[in-house]
């Protein structure tokens, strides 16, 4: 079995409407830039005439959407058993931190690929596991 770290996710986006024809890019994002999670704005125009249609998105990245973005906490499993479910896994990386997510992926015949993902709570327990667990045999791997 091997693991390296991976990166998912995708920010979550606010509907913003009853916007004056007015409102700019700019002034959107001032006025949200308070949340240091502001990660976009788009004011959505007419494709012909660039009039602006009143509303427009807000796009954020949680601390925690921005630590999965960036690898921070993920680890990517490779060369498992076949014999070897997401709650085995679980179970093989529980002990070194709190996980938000085991999955070992599975073909459309419910038998194991041979790879899966983890996502711990800290970075710290992510490279705890690495550091144990990269090399190590499991299962007939």
């Amino acid at each position: 079995m091997a693991v390296a770290s991976m990166e998912p996710a995708i920010p979550a986006s606010l509907y913003v409407g009853d916007l004056h024809q007015d409102v700019t890019d700019a002034q959107l994002f001032d006025a949200f830039s308070e949340f240091k999670s502001l990660e976009s704005v788009r004011v959505c125009r007419d494709s012909s005439t660039s009039c602006s249609l009143c509303y427009g998105y807000v796009n954020f990245i949680s601390s925690q959407d921005d630590a999965r973005r960036s690898g921070i906490g993920n680890v990517f499993v490779k060369n498992l058993s076949d014999s070897i479910d997401s709650v085995k896994v679980q179970e093989m990386f529980q002990k070194f931190g709190n996980v938000l997510f085991c999955k070992v992926v599975a073909s459309d015949d419910r038998k194991s690929k041979g790879y899966g993902f983890v996502q711990f709570e800290s970075e710290n327990s992510a490279n705890a596991a690495i550091e144990n667990l990269h090399g190590s045999t499991v299962g007939d791997k």
